[in-house]
């Protein structure tokens, strides 16, 4: 009974992945790497952000989602920028690994940003990157019943996928707020070789997403600051948000909780009110340069029960050597 339940683990985990992967149309699915904590990572969805720190930055993420289901995401990035040519350019890399069941993405992609202040307190940023992802997928090594003879077509061979891209983006930004637009994969890569056999059949491949982002800073007298965000998804026929609040408490420790949807068509983008998923985040500005920071999701959709909610951890250190640059906290 319990190998019974395993293998239906492993049956839904590797459909799920299908579908992710693939993003075809009656799952909607989003193939981008999730994190809760977009708003200190936002290298990782606008090549245009590279830079905007004014200082060498180098942050660390790793996030465990779904605690307790077998095959569930886990994701780890590195990302470090800097800006050069006195500010006027930001250049940036990003790397990561996400894997979902049997399916893997490994990644790498340098950015590049032109910077112009457009006044004497604000920048905008232009953006491309450029790069690949291995996609792999260990089809058959799954066993799907429990006498290991199925013959399923679509497990008889493995996946090994190089998928080079290119994105965009554009980030207006000052030390009070910020508005930002991009798209990290622009070119529609096939995930699977042949054509499809149906007029019905969806064809696997990446899908464009669309990210629009923006935020600002309210302070609270002189000891706390308040910092609403937004992040918004969207594919050609789906899209998602993610709304955060955080509270400065004497720029060292933010107190934050964020409502992430989970939507199924784009015309209709609130027709989900439970939502996918709370959040609970803490940022700790324990130096001048380093950043620590937690985030808890826990899932208001039909995983709710059926695991352990997800854990995001996020580290970031800055440079000092020009220190007089470093303002704490560096809200955006």
């Amino acid at each position: 009974m319990k190998l019974q339940g395993l293998l239906s683990r492993v049956r839904y985990m590797t459909a799920l992945a299908f579908a992710t992967l693939a993003g075809v149309q009656t799952v909607h699915a989003q193939q981008e790497v999730q994190y809760s904590q977009y708003m200190f990572n936002m290298l990782a969805v606008n090549p245009a952000y590279a830079g905007s720190r004014d200082v060498l930055s180098m942050t660390g993420l790793y996030r465990q989602q779904w605690v307790n289901i077998d095959g569930a995401p886990t994701t780890q990035s590195f990302t470090i920028d800097m800006p050069i040519k006195k500010e006027k350019v930001g250049i940036g890399l990003q790397a990561y690994n996400d894997q979902i069941g049997v399916f893997k993405n490994t990644g790498a992609y340098l950015s590049y940003a032109y910077r112009v202040k457009v006044s004497q307190r604000t920048t905008l940023s232009m953006g491309v990157q450029g790069g690949v992802t291995n996609l792999t997928g260990n089809l058959t090594g799954v066993q799907r019943t429990l006498s290991g003879t199925d013959t399923d077509a679509a497990f008889t061979g493995d996946i090994s996928k190089w998928l080079p891209n290119v994105g965009v983006g554009l980030y207006l930004s000052n030390d009070r707020g910020y508005i930002g637009l991009s798209c990290p994969s622009l070119i529609q890569n096939r995930l699977k070789d042949g054509e499809a056999t149906k007029s019905s059949d969806a064809v696997a491949r990446q899908e464009r997403h669309f990210f629009l982002m923006m935020g600002f800073v309210l302070p609270l007298g002189r000891s706390l600051a308040l910092k609403p965000s937004i992040l918004a998804k969207a594919t050609r026929d789906a899209a998602a948000f993610d709304f955060n609040l955080n509270l400065w408490i004497k720029d060292r420790i933010a107190l934050g909780g964020s409502w992430r949807t989970n939507n199924k068509d784009f015309n209709s983008p609130f027709n989900n009110l439970n939502g996918d998923a709370a959040i609970g985040m803490l940022e700790i500005q324990a130096t001048d340069q380093f950043r620590l920071g937690y985030a808890y999701d826990f899932m208001l959709n039909g995983l709710r029960g059926k695991q352990g909610g997800s854990h995001e951890v996020m580290l970031r250190y800055e440079f000092g050597y020009r220190k007089a640059k470093i303002l704490t906290p560096r809200y955006f």
